[in-house]
């Protein structure tokens, strides 16, 4: 349902662990999420230790510390850095008496207010609830759900459901719409035509700008975080006359969970189906080293790390001296560019047609009869030597373009796999 008036702002203090080595700079990037979902933060809370107490996050010194910020700030709210277990919401929310958020609640709060599509508002709910399910508990999230705010919003301004057998239907009804959005999207991949080339990186690294840059496409891009949920695919010449499509997907961060990654398989599926990735980092950011790291990360947790790819580091005209980049930039399939100012997107090209695969490979397919409106490409792009007609499809071998059968894997014969 709608919801029906104004609700007051949450008022939060920031609260998080900063780990041996490293500064109060860490949780920077938390207050710009709170600022981001329309939190107004009143003050910061660290303490350094190395792990987190099991009951309440933080030691009982720093718990009496916070609740008596709470109280002399008029705080509604404490958003922490973490994703926290369900008795340590419980134990906080009954020592401090108000809304307890943690990382992810954080995070999907903003991807609610930035779904724009029936799929990414599918993906956003499905991760709430799974996130919110095993949290249902004490007196805090009760009132939350009251005050409404962050945590309590599903995509479109609705309130989530907050009854665990309502969630539970709510659930198995969002997985069997996206495992049909999935199957969507796999018979759109099998009949394209040409390389896909993906767009990846750290959130506001400027992979939308980049994407109007290269193709005057017109995709959204504002400088704030997660402005971008959707994947968006445009067409793109390359300067040696081959054809790509281009995708911008949604942007990654830290500490991002395993529920998220989950609840986006069907966005994410078109990073691990590409041709190639450009991974857009901000070269600006005193962190771009962990940022580049991140993206890593994630992409080897969706099984895409091993795509080809060139390292874009974006934003140069916003770095004083280009040198620091050194290290970064010194690699064989890097490049400095700045895509609001146009600087060297002539060479990110050249990179782009250099690292695309023009050779072909010996292999065995099964296609099953009703992808067969796929042997067309199959012959134009490849030597077929033999081709056999089986009860549960057509078996050919051959010579096969590299990109076309990297699109086609999974119908490669069992036998014929390494």
């Amino acid at each position: 349902m709608p919801l029906e008036t104004k609700k007051p702002a949450t008022r939060a203090i920031i609260a998080g662990l900063i780990p041996e080595g490293c500064g109060e700079e860490t949780l920077e990037e938390l207050v710009l999420l709170a600022k981001t979902a329309g939190a107004e933060v009143l003050a910061k809370v660290t303490q350094k230790r190395s792990r987190k107490d099991p009951a309440h996050y933080f030691g009982p010194g720093k718990v009496r510390e916070i609740s008596e910020m709470v109280r002399s700030l008029e705080a509604n709210a404490v958003i922490f850095d973490d994703d926290l277990t369900p008795v340590q919401i419980r134990n906080l929310e009954d020592l401090l008496g108000v809304q307890i958020i943690d990382r992810t609640t954080l995070i999907l709060d903003i991807f609610a207010q930035r779904a724009k599509s029936s799929e990414g508002k599918i993906q956003v709910e499905l991760a709430q609830l799974q996130h919110l399910l095993p949290r249902l508990t004490g007196k805090g999230v009760e009132l939350s759900r009251e005050g409404g705010g962050i945590g309590t919003r599903g995509p479109g301004e609705t309130k989530l459901e907050t009854d665990r057998r309502h969630i539970r239907r709510r659930i198995s009804h969002l997985k069997r719409e996206l495992e049909r959005i999935k199957k969507n999207r796999q018979l759109l991949r099998s009949s394209r035509k040409y390389p896909v080339v993906s767009l990846v990186g750290y959130t506001n690294a400027g992979k939308s700008t980049l994407m109007n840059a290269l193709t005057g496409a017109g995709v959204s891009a504002n400088d704030r975080l997660f402005d971008t949920l959707d994947t968006t695919v445009r067409g793109l010449e390359l300067p040696d006359g081959r054809k790509v499509l281009l995708s911008d997907t949604v942007g990654f961060i830290r500490k991002l969970s395993h529920e998220i990654v989950e609840a986006f398989k069907a966005t994410l599926e078109e990073v691990k189906e590409s041709d190639l990735l450009i991974v857009v980092a901000d070269a600006s950011s005193p962190s771009v080293e962990e940022e580049i790291a991140t993206v890593k990360k994630v992409l080897e947790e969706i099984r895409a790390g091993d795509i080809p790819s060139i390292l874009a580091l974006n934003k140069i005209d916003k770095v004083g001296d280009l040198s620091l980049l050194q290290p970064l930039s010194s690699g064989e399939n890097a490049v400095e560019i700045s895509a609001i100012k146009g600087t060297n997107l002539d060479l990110l090209l050249e990179k782009i047609c250099e690292s695309l695969p023009q050779n072909r490979e010996r292999a065995t397919l099964l296609i099953p009869y009703e992808y067969g409106f796929l042997l067309n490409e199959i012959f134009e792009n490849g030597r077929i030597t033999r081709e056999e007609y089986k009860p549960e499809g057509i078996e050919i071998e051959g010579m096969i373009d590299s990109i076309l059968l990297r699109r086609l894997r999974k119908y490669i014969s069992d036998r014929n796999r390494p």
